[in-house]
Parts: structure tokens; sequence; C-alpha cells
């Protein structure tokens, strides 16, 4: 179970989208994860073939429980046959027990609830395999649907949500199986209000708790967790400087005119790329500070804060982001703010980022005063860009303003290094020409 966000402890498989015996690649997704914030895709790391999944779909699991195990694809050799007759099992029941050779496989049934009277043996001599009982265990994961369909409880869940039809959907899963990303999303016509309310509870009948809700409290409470825990060990310094974009936005409304709203860029992506572009020449606030030290990111990964619909907020990661240009970056944020608001992110999109920038001019605020996401050593804020009285060549003038601020880490910089970062930010964002 990896850890999904700074202060993560648990989370659960809402579902599987491999099979034991199926052949994965690096970067394939492998499972859905439920966090306090949000559903995640979870890739795999190791190319291979699935040997077995250790941790069925429902129950929370502590971060770092194994969840799967892979093997290499190839070169493998088969175990040996057992060469003498095993020693029976006591058992207290009358019934005959079934052929175990491996305590192993006994612990997994057990762990399953899974009686092995009930498994089709296909070892050895009649022998239950893990294999066979990992099949019964992958099968219990894909239930029938009414249509007849096969699909996830987490497939048939959503479903139920944005009132779509299973047998119109293309199963990608296991057997074909309907899982989670075969879901289309709602429409608008979809999540239209009902025509008629739904009726009132009985007297004395307490109404359902809403799911919804409960989400939303546990979002909160691990972002206050993760804030606390930012608050309480990690020595901030802060700086501000307000920064001249007058002549960078007119640029931009050059650059921006005759495309199409889809095309155009938005200042947003000009923070974005000054502040991937100022971590080259400032490596150490580009990483993690962990077991006493820092460790610089391999590559500029920088995370994003997403406010979400429903309250409460994620940070994705836009991976190398010092090598995307203007365009790319755009499409960039604009592909994981969708995809955070709809639940398509990645788990290493929730691990990667070096460092974090958050924008909130859009809700009017001029300053932010963030705080700095762990393990990373610091985090970039962006406030409303305002006409504001400005001295330039002598005269007085109305000026468009952005006031940007950063947290920085003591352990890992001081005061002087944060200010020659924030300084290189807003040289890019008055040259434009350099992003």
């Amino acid at each position: 179970m990896p850890a999904l966000g700074a202060g993560m402890e648990d989370g659960r498989v809402v579902e599987w989208h491999v099979a034991p015996g199926q052949e994965v690649q690096r970067g394939d997704v492998i499972a859905t994860i439920e966090t306090d914030k949000a559903n995640i895709e979870v890739e795999v790391f190791e190319s291979g073939v699935v040997d077995a999944l250790l941790v069925p779909v429902g129950p929370k699991v502590p971060v770092g429980t194994p969840l799967a195990s892979i093997v290499p694809a190839t070169g493998v050799p088969a175990p040996p046959a057992p060469t003498t007759a095993p020693t029976p099992v006591p058992t207290a029941s009358p019934e005959p027990s079934p052929h175990v050779h491996s305590p192993v496989v006994r612990r997994l049934a057990a762990a399953h609830d899974i009686d092995l009277a009930d498994v089709e043996p296909t070892g050895v001599a009649g022998t239950i395999t893990r294999e066979d009982v990992e099949r019964v265990i992958a099968a219990r994961a894909v239930r029938t649907a009414p249509t007849g369909a096969r699909a996830s409880p987490y497939a048939r869940r959503l479903a139920a949500e944005r009132g779509t039809r299973f047998e119109t959907l293309t199963g990608s899963g296991p057997d074909g199986a309907v899982v989670g990303r075969d879901v289309p999303e709602a429409t608008a016509a979809t999540t239209a209000a009902p025509a008629t309310p739904p009726p009132a509870p009985e007297a004395g009948h307490t109404p359902a708790a809403d799911p919804s809700e409960a989400r939303r409290r546990a979002m909160r409470t691990a972002i206050a967790r993760a804030m606390a825990r930012s608050n309480a060990e990690i020595p901030h310094y802060h700086l501000g400087e307000h920064v001249d974009v007058e002549e960078t936005l007119r640029w931009l409304d050059r650059r921006n005119d005759g495309r199409p709203a889809a095309r155009r860029v938005l200042p947003a992506a000009l923070v974005l790329r000054a502040t991937a572009l100022a971590c080259r020449r400032f490596p150490d606030l580009n990483g993690f500070w962990i077991d006493d030290e820092f460790r610089p990111g391999e590559g500029v990964h920088l995370g994003m804060a997403v406010s979400l619909r429903g309250g409460g907020l994620l940070v994705p990661a836009i991976r190398d982001a010092d090598r995307l240009d203007l365009d790319e970056m755009m499409a960039a944020m604009r592909d994981v703010v969708q995809r955070a608001r709809t639940g398509g992110l990645r788990g290493s999109e929730m691990t990667d980022a070096t460092i974090t920038v958050t924008n909130l001019g859009d809700t009017g605020v001029e300053t932010v005063h963030a705080l700095i996401h762990p393990p990373q050593v610091a985090i970039v804020g962006a406030g409303r860009i305002r006409p504001m009285p400005a001295v330039v060549e002598g005269m007085v003038g109305p000026r468009r303003l952005l006031h940007l601020t950063l947290a920085g880490d003591h352990r890992a910089t001081d005061g002087h290094r944060g200010a020659q970062f924030l300084a290189d930010i807003a040289a890019h964002l008055t040259e434009p020409e350099t992003l």
C-alpha cells in the first residue's frame, strides 16, 4: 500500500485491474486505491507476471502492506513435485480434510475466509495449490451484474451513481470484466435532479449517512493531519515579492489572439513554467527532507494544488515540468485538474511532486502564506493579479502586479537562498521571452 500523500496512514483496494497469472509491464495500472482524499490508480513498478493478490477488495490496510507479488515473466523453474506423501493434517472433523501440502495455502485461505473444501484442486495428486486459492479470491472480486455482465463492485457502484447501463459497456478487466475505468463520466442528463423528490424517512427512522459527507470529513481529517505535521516538524521561513507582470500579460494577450479557448494559455501556466525553470538553477529547493537530510528530486515534478468541487484539495504532480513549453504546460495543467476532479489520477502523480505551487488568484485573494507539504522543502504561492500604482521610468501609473510568496524549510535552505530562488521566478515572469 503506497503512501499517496502526506499523512496517509491506510487505504483500501476498491478494484483490482489484474488477476494472478497476468503479465504486466512497468507503469501498468494494476489497482484502484481509495484514500481519505480520492480514488487513485496505482501502477506497477516492475515488469513480470502477477503471482498473487495479497489483499482483497474492501478492507483497509496500513501503508506499507504488500498488495501483490510479481515474479519474472520467464526463467522461473516450476516448483518440484513432492517425492513423499504429505503428513496428514490432524483434524477433529470426521470429514476428510482437503489435500493441502503448504501451510501458506491454509493461511491464505483462512485470511480470506475461504473453505478449502470448496476449492477445486489442480495440483499433483489432487493437491490444492496457492494458485487454486487465489483463483477463488479473484473470482470473488468480480461478481455478476444483474444484466449478466461481469463487473467489479467498484464498477457497479460507479455505474449506479452515474446512471450507466452495463450492457452498453465493454470490459477491460480480467476475463473481460467491466472495471471502474470502463464506466464513463456522468453527463448533465444523468446528473440532473430527479423529477420527484425522494420519499421522506419514516417516523423514528434515521436516514443512512451521506457517503459524500463522510468522505468530505475524512478528507478534512487527512489534510489537517498532514498540515499539523508540517506546522510541527518543519521550521518554515516565509518570503514575498510583488512582481510587475503588465508587459508579460500584454505579450500573453498577443500570443493568445486568434486561438480557440481550448488552446489559450492562462497566467497560471506562466507561474508554473517560471517555477520549473527556477528549480533548475536552485535544486536545493526541489526535493525532500528525509531521515534528517536533504535528498534532491530526480527531475522537476511540480505539485499543483487543485481544489475539488466537493471541498478539499489534492496535490498531483506534473512530471518533468521544466521540459514542457508553455503550450505543453497549459495542456498538462488542464489534464491534471480534470483528472483530479473526476478520480483519474495515478499513484505516481500523488507521490512524485518535488515542490508545490498553489495558486489562489482566481479566488480573489492577494497573498498566499502556504504550509509546505512534507517531505518537500518548499512551496510557492501565487495570489490575484491586480492593478496597483507602480513607478516605471520615474512615472507613477497603474500596473498589474502579482504577489508571489515562498515558504522554505530552514533545515534545507535559508532565507537568502530562498530570496534568490523567488527572484529567479520573478525574473522569468517579467521577461516572457525566457518562458
